[in-house]
């Protein structure tokens, strides 16, 4: 390996260099600790916030989810009706074509078939 160079950075600063400022260590740290709070708390009441949010939209949704499940109800019991008016329908139309065909051979008249 090649050798490397130890260059001191800003944050490893001596230690008696930050006791001669004007503001001790301890204000700065009450100051940010309060800041830091006071960032908590706002944080806090977001996420609370937004947590009201969420169980409102659940709750629109449920709701939605109702409606829906009520709507698929009414269209598939809609169908249904629909299916059997179709099956009566072409239930009586083939009665009438097997009538008509018996009145024709009883006619004795011949039907030409398609083939």
């Amino acid at each position: 390996m090649a050798p490397t160079i130890a260059v001191p950075s800003t944050q490893t600063t001596p230690h008696h260099r930050r006791e001669t400022s004007a503001v001790p260590e301890s204000e700065v740290l009450r100051r940010r600790n309060e800041e830091l709070e006071k960032e908590l708390k706002k944080s806090f009441e977001r996420e609370e916030k937004m947590r009201e949010e969420l169980q409102k939209t659940w709750k629109r949704l449920r709701v939605a989810e109702e409606r829906l499940c009520s709507q698929l109800g009414e269209f598939e019991a809609e169908a249904v009706d629909q299916a059997r008016a179709y099956r009566t329908r072409v239930m009586n139309l083939m009665d009438q074509l097997s009538l008509a065909q018996k009145l024709l051979q009883s006619a004795s008249v011949v039907v030409p078939t398609s083939q």
